[in-house]
């Protein structure tokens, strides 16, 4: 019986431990919805279900410890809830980040996004006016931008060593005019409009030089976001998903080990009850 107290104790102290990558995670996500991603809703279920498993595992480790029937009762029964919330979550990051991805472009090192490739709930969410009025001013006061400049022995980087970059999907997006605009690369976010051949993408006419405006309101943009947001939740849910694995792992182990617990107090029960009747007490009142 000790044993499985000490097991059950472990299996605690392990999911105690595997909550801190999932907390961390959202810690992480919050810090780029303030200065990248600019998306700030997503990462507090995350942050939620990481201080819920943090808490129920003490919870689960103190009854372990004092041999607390209900605390363990509501362990098992708050990680139940807490790795099916977690489940469909992981499953609900994957649904709205499935579609949409970054385009190669001819003679480019760059993707270049489009709006029209991404659908569902967070498409939504970034052509709401309203609502992406607010993303658009966290992408221009976190000057991702202005830090795109780049000097090469104290001269700034030629058309042909911008065109070989890798840029983000949000300064791909929201930092210089899509491709098709063919206008002429003066530095990363000063282009010339001379020169641009006519084209249906509306992005052209929404570019400005101003560097208070530039890209912010073209669709490239909102979908630079988006890219840029697909990106970071896939690395947090890769996390998600092996700690998942590992947290369902230790919630069977810790169910048998509770099981065992409660087939040995009913045993010891049944084997006291037998010695008192095999040999009760001489004292009879």
């Amino acid at each position: 019986m000790r044993t499985s107290n000490h097991l059950i104790g472990l299996m605690n102290f392990l999911t105690f431990l595997a909550s801190i990558p999932i907390l961390g995670g959202g810690i992480w996500l919050s810090s780029r919805a303030n200065s990248t991603d600019c998306m700030k809703f997503l990462q507090w279920p995350i942050i939620v279900i990481g201080v819920a498993i943090m808490v129920v595992s003490l919870a689960g480790f103190a009854g372990a410890c004092y041999r607390n029937t209900f605390l363990m009762y509501l362990y098992l029964w708050a990680m139940f809830f807490i790795i099916a919330a977690l489940i469909g979550f992981v499953i609900f990051a994957y649904a709205v980040t499935d579609k949409g991805s970054g385009q190669p472009v001819f003679n480019r090192a760059y993707m270049e996004y489009y709006l029209q490739d991404y659908s569902g709930w967070l498409e939504e969410r970034v052509t709401t006016q309203s609502y992406w009025s607010k993303i658009g001013s966290c992408v221009r006061d976190s000057h991702v931008c202005g830090k795109m400049r780049k000097f090469v022995n104290g001269a700034p980087e030629t058309a042909d060593m911008f065109y070989r970059r890798h840029l983000s999907p949000i300064e791909s997006g929201c930092c210089k005019p899509p491709t098709a605009c063919n206008y002429v690369y003066m530095n990363e976010t000063l282009w010339s409009i001379d020169g641009g051949l006519p084209t249906a993408d509306q992005d052209c006419v929404r570019w400005s030089n101003d560097q208070q405006l530039l890209c912010y309101n073209c669709n490239s943009c909102k979908a630079g976001v988006l890219g840029s947001l697909k990106k970071s939740w896939r690395k947090v849910s890769v996390i998600n998903i092996v700690i998942l694995i590992f947290l369902v792992i230790m919630y069977v182990v810790a169910c048998a080990a509770f099981r065992h617990n409660k087939r040995m107090d009913n045993d010891e029960s049944y084997g006291e009850t037998r010695m008192e009747k095999e040999h009760p007490s001489r004292i009879q009142f």
